[in-house]
């Protein structure tokens, strides 16, 4: 019997350590990969925790200089040189934050219209001064905070045409807010799936391309590298004459440094848009861009989302439906938009798809650079200049040989 007792104590003991060990959980910085998919199913995307790197901090052609690594909240804003705003000064440049002022809402919070002056950045009338997107974060965003803190720590160091600029932000209590360029367009997605929308001319598409490939180009070469991470039509905004710039940087990254070829992080971003290697491993490099940048060019071609839950099968998943047809001229006019309604160039065409479908290629290492990309689009500007992409006949050749009709295509992929 004081055996029993004895066996009964030792294993209600076991049983007491065993519950108060904490669980032990996975760091994906540490090079783990999360088995918990961050990804939701809409266009929407779900928050991580941003880093604070060093970032490098460049005029539009000269030099650069290499800025302290920022820790804290307070380094990050007094390392900028943005415009601190108080709440008052941007309740009043909104007018009050009214409805009719809104522009648009994202998991961030709301976006408004507003008027500063242009010397003073003081407050001004509707209708005076200078035009600018004030986004509000919603106050119980916590990881939205920490996307806000990346946006002024990335945008308040960065400079670029391609970039969208932060004029300023604010920080009172619980009041977050950031200070943009006001750029007329709005975005990519708007005129491209809004049917209400004048359809974009195929000159204009390229242009838009070609923009938005200058902006990741510029942060793909840094010095220090940045890892856009959040490439995806509603974040290239257009100005009055359709240059494309990059918006909201609250997911950028520090690319890898010395030998290294990717970092290791938590899995985020939007679903349809990211790379699969990126999903599959957690490991992230700029050819995760790359990957983004050849579906935003699918959708500026064929005019549809990278997700589009309205379709059925494998229409549902641009990349998988689109990817028989790229590169072969006989079948390109399949997934054209069909609102281009026959106007534009065959070869430019093709050229793009050729360009997409290498971007999208399942082999990250198989991807070109930024750089390549962007020298590709600007030859199809050029009337004089040849349109086949730069790569296309590399390309094509480092694949595998294969019996099928479609050897140039590799397997569809799902996101």
């Amino acid at each position: 019997m004081v055996d029993f007792f004895l066996q009964s104590n030792i294993i209600m003991h076991l049983l007491k350590f065993l519950i108060s060990v904490p669980s032990i959980q996975t760091d994906p910085s540490k090079g783990a990969t999360s088995k918990r998919s961050l990804f939701s199913v809409s266009s929407s995307r779900t928050y991580s925790t941003p880093t604070t790197l060093p970032v490098q901090s460049y005029g539009e052609k000269t030099g650069s200089v290499i800025l302290p690594t920022p820790r804290t909240e307070g380094e990050i804003l007094s390392s900028s040189q943005l415009k601190a705003f108080t709440f008052g000064d941007l309740k009043n440049a909104t007018r009050n934050f009214r409805p009719d002022s809104l522009l648009g809402e994202g998991g961030f919070g709301y976006v408004y219209k507003g008027w500063i002056d242009e010397q003073t950045f003081s407050a001004s009338r509707p209708g005076c001064g200078m035009v600018v997107a004030v986004k509000k974060l919603k106050p119980e965003s916590f990881q939205g905070h920490k996307e806000w803190l990346t946006e002024v720590n990335y945008l308040g160091q960065l400079h670029h045409p391609n970039l969208v600029k932060l004029i300023g932000y604010c920080s009172e209590g619980d009041n977050k807010l950031l200070v943009y360029e006001f750029m007329p367009k709005g975005s990519l997605e708007n005129h491209l799936f809004r049917r209400s929308a004048q359809p974009l001319s195929w000159a204009t598409r390229i242009k838009v391309a070609i923009g938005a490939a200058r902006g990741l180009t510029f942060l793909h070469d840094a010095e220090s590298q940045v890892i856009y991470r959040d490439f995806k039509a509603s974040n290239i905004l257009l100005d009055s004459e359709f240059n494309a710039k990059l918006s909201d940087f609250g997911l950028a990254k520090a690319g890898p440094t010395g030998d290294k070829t990717h970092v290791s992080t938590q899995i985020i971003g939007t679903h349809g848009y990211a790379a699969p290697e990126y999903i599959a491993t957690g490991r992230l490099s700029v050819k995760a861009d790359v990957y983004s940048f050849g579906v935003v060019l699918l959708e500026l071609l064929s005019g549809r989302r990278a997700v589009d839950k309205s379709k059925m099968g494998v229409e549902q998943n641009l990349v998988e439906w689109a990817k028989p047809y790229l590169g072969d001229k006989r079948k390109l006019y399949r997934i054209m938009d069909t609102r281009l309604e026959g106007q534009y160039p065959k070869k430019g065409a093709h050229a793009v798809s050729v360009l997409a479908l290498q971007c999208i290629d399942h082999e990250a290492k198989l991807r070109p650079r930024m750089s390549e990309i962007l020298a590709s689009l600007e030859q199809l500007q050029d009337p004089k200049a040849a349109v086949v992409p730069l790569q296309a006949d590399q390309y094509k050749a480092s694949k595998p040989i294969s019996k099928s009709p479609m050897r140039h295509h590799p397997a569809p992929i799902s996101c």
